[in-house]
Order: structure tokens, then sequence, then C-alpha cells
């Protein structure tokens, strides 16, 4: 990716890119940054990933999704200035990142989300104004190494200037110190950015939007983002800025999030309890599951395990074997009972499934 983009770099527009990286967080932490720049009057492109039942879910422009036509016209504005040998030699993700600069290419501002890493992805190829760090903790450590340290040292090290990070352990805030004296970089706490006033009016937002707690923390470091920017904002800027997925409500009784590691489950617990929930689940075999369902137990009356059409799916015995020995009920999920309060929980393949599910049975009432 660095190559290719090095070759085609002149040819792309040159936004204010803010980055995003972090385990947590990242897509509704920027969709609330880029809804509020939006409503302040500016351009804005949002790249996010992945996406839950339409690619055009991971490119917003200007308020809305980018539409098939606006994708296919910056498709063949790539193709025409990419090598051939450099188009095939990209990832689907390489080359939707690049697809997405194209999309942006009139845009003042470009909040971009990296993928699963940091000084590696392809997203951190773009230079940037500025760089939000969400919460790190324990995901993918096949890709971005065993510990807490070597994981936040591999993001961490996408920061090119200055950064903001959100609330993080002790490891990560002794990384980044470290590595701000190292590359004399400008990184602060969000809490940094924040007054008496900006505290106020984050709680006036978190009660007009009903937020969950963590959201609460998201929205606080997109405000310390705007802050940095020095861009006045106002409390009605966040009006329609949730993500959709990040503990949504489907219906009266069905919550969706696409959350799938043991921070995304503990924030959900706290954000849900003492309520209690059917569990719709599945998981990647490299998640934790077990620690995930550990820490969603005391907010479950059972589990009803959902297909999910991916190789990387955990096998039911696996599963079964775990719930078991948590003393968790399950059953195999068939299909939606009105009176039953659901949680969807597990990944973007566990909430597409179940919506995918959930239409057919909506179809058949």
């Amino acid at each position: 990716m660095p190559r290719v983009y090095k070759s085609i770099k002149e040819k792309l527009a040159n936004p204010k890119i803010i980055h995003l990286i972090g385990t947590n967080a990242k897509g509704t932490t920027g969709r609330f940054l880029a809804s509020a720049l939006y409503k302040r009057g500016f351009s804005v492109g949002h790249y996010t990933s992945p996406h839950i039942l339409e690619f055009n879910e991971r490119v917003w422009l200007d308020g809305s999704d980018a539409s098939d036509e606006v994708l296919q016209e910056a498709h063949t504005k790539l193709q025409n200035i990419l090598k051939k040998e450099d188009s095939d030699a990209l990832s689907y993700f390489e080359y939707t990142t690049l697809l997405a600069s194209i999309v942006f290419s009139s845009c003042e501002y470009v909040v971009m989300e990296a993928g699963l890493g940091g000084e590696h992805d392809a997203t951190a190829v773009f230079d940037k104004f500025l760089t939000l760090v969400t919460p790190i903790a324990y995901d993918h450590q096949a890709f971005l190494g065993e510990s807490i340290k070597e994981i936040a040292t591999t993001k961490l090290r996408a920061i090119q200037n200055s950064a903001i990070l959100a609330t993080q352990s002790s490891e990560v805030y002794s990384v980044a110190k470290d590595l701000a004296l190292k590359n004399s970089l400008d990184i602060r706490k969000y809490q940094e950015y924040l007054d008496t006033e900006d505290e106020q009016k984050i709680q006036i937002i978190a009660q007009e939007l009903k937020l969950a707690s963590y959201l609460v923390d998201n929205l606080s470091l997109s405000i310390a983002a705007l802050k940095f920017l020095g861009i006045k904002y106002a409390t009605d800027d966040f009006n329609g800025a949730r993500l959709f997925g990040r503990l949504s409500r489907l219906d009266d009784n069905i919550i969706v999030d696409v959350g799938h590691n043991p921070l995304a489950a503990q924030a959900i617990k706290e954000a849900l309890s003492p309520k209690k929930y059917v569990l719709v689940y599945n998981s990647y075999k490299d998640k934790d599951h077990e620690q995930i369902l550990k820490i969603l137990k005391p907010i479950l009356n059972s589990v009803e395990l959902i297909d999910i059409n991916d190789n990387r799916a955990q096998t039911f015995e696996v599963l079964k074997r775990t719930l078991n020995e948590l003393e968790i009920k399950y059953t195999k999920f068939k299909r939606v009972d009105k009176d039953t309060s659901y949680l969807v929980f597990g990944s973007f393949s566990v909430v597409e499934a179940f919506i995918k599910s959930y239409k057919e049975w909506k179809n058949e009432i």
C-alpha cells in the first residue's frame, strides 16, 4: 500500500485528515465528529468499516452514505490512475481506502478510521492533521501483539504530529509518553481540551440522545477534537449522529451492537444492567468468546446461537462447551419472539445475519 499510494499521491486531493486508531469506539467517535463538522458548514467525509448490510455504509459524505453512482464514478477514476498490476496487488481494504479518498476529493475534512491496525494499516499512509486514539485493549493479537504494550506501540506509531487520547490504561499512557518524547509528538489526554462549559454541553447532548456511558466517552473525544481544531459547536450539532449498530434499538425488544471483544462486552454490560436479555451470539475463532460470555453472563437469561456465513466463525460445538462450563442456558436461534428482550452481539456478521432473519420474520407477520 505505501508504494502504490506514493505512486499516485500527487493525483489525490489533500484534505485535513483526522485519523482514528484504537480498539473500540472508532466508528461512533468518528461519526460524532464528522456530523458536527458537517453541521458547522464544512464538507466532510467519514470512512468507517466494516459495513453491516451495504458497502455504501463505509463511505459517508456530507450527511449520508455515498450513492452507488458516486462510488462507481470514484472507481472509474481510481482505475484510470492506477497501474493494473498495482490495482491487482491491493487488498480489498486497501483498494476501498483509496476509493474513499477519491470520493472525498472535494472535502475540507476527512475523518478516517483505521481497520484493525495502526502503523501498518492502509489508512496510515495519508498525511494526518490529527490522530484520535480510542480505548486500546486486547484484540487481533495475531497481527498487533500479545501484550497491551505491543498492541499500543503498533497502533500509536501511526501518529505523525498531534494526537488526543481517550481514557486509557496506564500501559497505553506509558507507551504514548515514550513515543512523544522519542518522536517529538504532541500527545495529550482529551480532558486537557475540555472546560466546564464543555462538560455541561456533553451532559445536555447525552441526555437528549440518551447515550450510554461509553458513548458519552466517545462524544467527549470528538468534542476535544473540535476544540483542538478551534471550531465552536452547539449541542444540536450531534443530532442524528448515532452510527447504527452501536447499542442501536432495532425494535422495542431488540438491541444490536457490533462489538466483538471483552472491552465492548464490559461496556455493554454496564450500559444495560440490571435488565436481562436473550443473547443472540456467535464468534470468530480468534476472539476470546469465553471471556466475552463470562462478562455478559450477569445480564443474560440465555443464549441463542446464530449461524453466520463465514469460515472464520467458531464452531457451535466449541461455543456450546463454553456455555456449559459457564452454566448458561442455550439453544439455536430460529426466530424472534415479540415478547422476549434480545441483545444481538458478537460481530458485524452476527448483526447482519440477525437483521436478514428479522426482516424475513417481519415480512411473514
